[in-house]
């Protein structure tokens, strides 16, 4: 396995182009596809391009806050000592990767937004203090614990299914959590995988020279600012532990009226964004602390601002013009009962290049291979969660869901993904295999 993630490594070091130059080259791709196979002419599929632009900006925003603020938590005095217990654990470059890898892998299930900054800050400190550590792997370790993301508790697919008006409710009704997220095939599934990232990045952990040591100037936070012994009135306000107090107390009992209401584990991307700016406001003690740290954080937040527009422009481009139907409907067009969920699955990973996005997946895949599968007699549920597999799965070599933790990891997309390559083919086979040979009753 190490002479293959070394392959893998060089690959994508070599060839694999900038995030940014990388969503360029998929919207050409999507461009000539769509001339190609659909009956749209060129203007057509620009027009259809321009209208998805900005479909995604509110999503972009919140991506950004989701950077931002788990940046902000984490440099905070509290967290870095907690996070310095925890990659305190292992002593080897390989126990790190398994703790890193197991660590996400679990955030990850309970909520996608939270696991992908637990996995970023947790990787920073044990690159921090682990020796011969190569630090693309550590992160690479962080971000395969997202693999099983659409099979957990935030998952975009089960939830939408389990809700009032969804796409195909009039073919399906609700679909309850029971029969996708709860359900024993995908525990099994999700579970195998966690499991399998610990092995897997044991396996995989670069030695001699293959490792590729962090610059400590990636790790560096910056310095704490001493409060004035004078203070004038505006900085008396600015260093006021009364106003922190007053607001994180506001924030507290917001979030506990909402847990009350909604349950422990309804964690939304808003109330995940909510939880780590109310808690680095508070954990970092005055008003002018918190924006020091945020005006730092923001730093790692420039490309995802570029790139969001760009994958709302493909999204447009197949939606528009039909294209993502068109790749579904090949796949159904040779399927059988047993095999309708695989290739409705290898559909989804396709598909998932173009439109990175579990709900826009679901618009695309939902309305054609739900019906498909009810016609051959397939669980509609085991449908929906086929396509939430396809679309979790491809995350591994396609770095738009990568781009928060790596702002934070200070990182490209090419220093991780040939570690992540070999995640996708051990857990595209444990997806692959439970589908098939996993009752879905």
């Amino acid at each position: 396995m190490k002479m293959l993630v070394r392959f893998f490594v060089a690959i994508m070091q070599k060839y694999l182009p900038d995030a940014f130059l990388f969503a360029v080259l998929l919207t050409f791709v999507a461009f000539l596809a769509a001339l190609g196979l659909t009956d749209k002419g060129p203007l057509e599929i620009i027009n259809s391009w321009g209208n998805g632009l900005w479909g995604i900006l509110g999503f972009a925003m919140q991506m950004i806050l989701i950077v931002v603020t788990g940046h902000t938590m984490a440099i905070s005095r509290p967290v870095k000592s907690l996070l310095g217990t925890l990659a305190s654990i292992p002593k080897t470059p390989a126990g790190a990767g398994m703790l890193c890898a197991f660590v996400a892998g679990i955030c990850s299930w309970i909520n996608w937004g939270f696991g992908l900054i637990v996995a970023a800050l947790l990787a920073r400190e044990l690159a921090r203090r682990i020796k011969g550590l190569d630090y693309g792997y550590i992160v690479a370790a962080g971000y395969g614990g997202f693999i099983v993301w659409h099979g957990g508790l935030s998952g975009s697919i089960p939830l939408a299914v389990a809700s009032a008006g969804h796409l195909v409710e009039k073919l399906t009704g609700i679909i309850p959590t029971t029969e996708t997220i709860f359900h024993p095939a995908n525990l099994i599934i999700s579970g195998a995988m966690i499991l399998s990232l610990p092995i897997t990045f044991k396996l995989i952990c670069p030695t001699g020279d293959d490792v590729h040591v962090v610059d400590q100037a990636l790790l560096v936070d910056p310095e704490e600012i001493k409060e004035p012994k004078v203070k004038t009135l505006a900085e008396k306000v600015e260093y006021s532990r009364l106003i922190t107090l007053i607001l994180g107390l506001m924030g507290v009992v917001y979030l506990v009226r909402y847990f009350y209401a909604n349950g422990a584990m309804n964690l939304s991307l808003n109330i995940v964004i909510f939880v780590f700016m109310w808690l680095g406001i508070i954990l970092h003690g005055t008003p002018i602390a918190y924006m020091r740290a945020v005006n730092e954080a923001i730093k790692g937040a420039g490309g995802i601002a570029v790139q969001f527009p760009l994958y709302g422009g493909i999204q447009g481009i197949l939606i528009g013009t039909g294209l993502a139907g068109i790749i579904a409907q090949w796949f159904i067009s040779f399927s059988t009962v047993t095999t309708f969920p695989f290739f409705t699955y290898i559909a989804g990973g396709i598909i998932n290049f173009f439109v990175p996005s579990g709900g826009g997946q679901w618009v695309v895949q939902g309305p054609i291979n739900i019906p498909a599968g009810m016609e051959l007699g397939v669980n509609p549920a085991k449908v929906a969660m086929s396509i939430a597999y396809g679309d979790q799965w491809t995350n591994m070599i396609q770095p738009f869901w990568a781009l928060p933790l790596l702002g934070i990891a200070k990182l490209g997309a090419k220093d991780i993904m040939g570690y992540c390559v070999m995640v996708l083919i051990v857990t595209g086979v444990i997806m692959g295999a439970g589908l098939l040979l996993i009752p879905w009753n």
